[in-house]
């Protein structure tokens, strides 16, 4: 499949989105691809449910929610996602062009790229327990995308970094039973959410141990067992329909990393006129870019999003003066957004 654009976003969640509609706005298309098989990045993908609290004029609002209102505002743009695949190979071509390939056998000839994936793609630490393997996605989960899934069941947490902690006080009233699991009593969370949890466990509606996950038992083709390794050596044999591991996630950049980009502590460097990378045409915004002053909120990749859209602008229409126009008073703007 080949295809033609004004730009392609690598990276699908909230500031690859919102690139998206401020290229929309100054009359440039796109293409975004994106590693993951859905839209909505990285908090979206793990923390579809936790609340955000520093989105202008939303005082609160889930992951979910505030990529659901990001898609609903590019709706009049017509873009089109490339999704649970990444771009493998980038090379620059006459006419000052990008010619993008896919894992998927995709090849996008690009004005423009736009690196907004956040700082990489990521991948969870893994449990490594013997024939873990095809339990995997079925009874063991390193991410939850359905919670429903686990209500009334015995529920097992392992992991005491935010996630598993988070995600401890979430379930705890809303599953069977619950025991979290951590090789010590020293927590990688928010103090808050560490004293919940033990309050949870003083009101003895779950268990705490310390401890290590190092045995399953199955039954008919299903895991029943998970057995926990104390610090004493003795093994206790908990009773579990769900396994959920949050042991961290590693980084990678990936691809990205072979694409002559400068880089920082695997972050793409850019400047903080045009959010533009060493490399012209290319620019980097959100969690992946550095810069000095570098600040890794959502509203500040959203900022890096509008500048750039019109330095991409003006990299198309070279010589000529891009203005800025208010969408409250410019009949084009309002145009382009189907609201007159």
């Amino acid at each position: 499949m080949q295809a033609t654009t004004d730009a392609v976003i690598v990276g699908a969640g909230p500031c690859g989105i919102f690139q998206v509609f401020e290229l929309g706005l100054l009359g440039m298309n796109a293409h975004v691809v994106d590693a993951l098989p859905s839209v909505g990045g990285q908090c979206y993908e793990l923390y579809p449910d936790k609340p955000i609290y520093d989105i202008p004029g939303i005082p609160v609002c889930s992951a979910l929610e505030l990529v659901d209102r990001l898609l609903e505002q590019i709706k009049p743009f017509e873009t089109v996602f490339h999704l649970d695949q990444q771009v493998t190979e980038l090379n620059p071509t006459e006419g000052n062009t990008f010619n993008i390939r896919t894992s998927k056998g995709l090849e996008i000839n690009s004005s423009a790229v736009v690196i907004a994936g956040g700082v990489g793609s990521f991948q969870p630490q893994p449990l490594r327990v013997q024939g873990i393997d095809r339990f995997v996605d079925k009874q063991i989960f390193y991410r939850i995308q359905d919670k429903s899934l686990l209500k009334d069941k015995n529920v097992v947490v392992l992991g005491g970094g935010d996630s598993a902690l988070d995600w401890t006080v979430e379930l705890v009233e809303k599953v069977r039973s619950l025991t979290l699991v951590h090789r010590s009593e020293k927590f990688r969370a928010a103090d808050a959410t560490v004293e919940k949890m033990k309050q949870f466990v003083s009101d003895e509606k779950m268990r705490f141990m310390v401890g290590n996950a190092t045995e399953l038992t199955e039954r008919d083709g299903r895991m029943t067992e998970v057995h926990i390794t104390q610090p004493n050596r003795d093994v206790e044999r908990l009773d579990v329909d769900y396994l959920l591991v949050f042991f961290g996630l590693s980084p990678r950049l990936g691809p990205i990393a072979n694409w002559d980009l400068e880089l920082q502590r695997n972050q793409v460097i850019t400047d903080t006129e045009k959010f533009e990378t060493n490399i012209p045409g290319i620019y980097a915004i959100g969690d992946i870019a550095v810069y000095p002053g570098k600040k890794k909120l959502i509203l500040s990749g959203f900022h890096e999003a509008a500048l750039a859209a019109f330095a991409i602008k003006e990299r198309l229409n070279p010589g000529e003066k891009v203005h800025l126009q208010y969408t409250t008073t410019s009949p084009l703007l309002q145009e382009r957004l189907g609201v007159n």
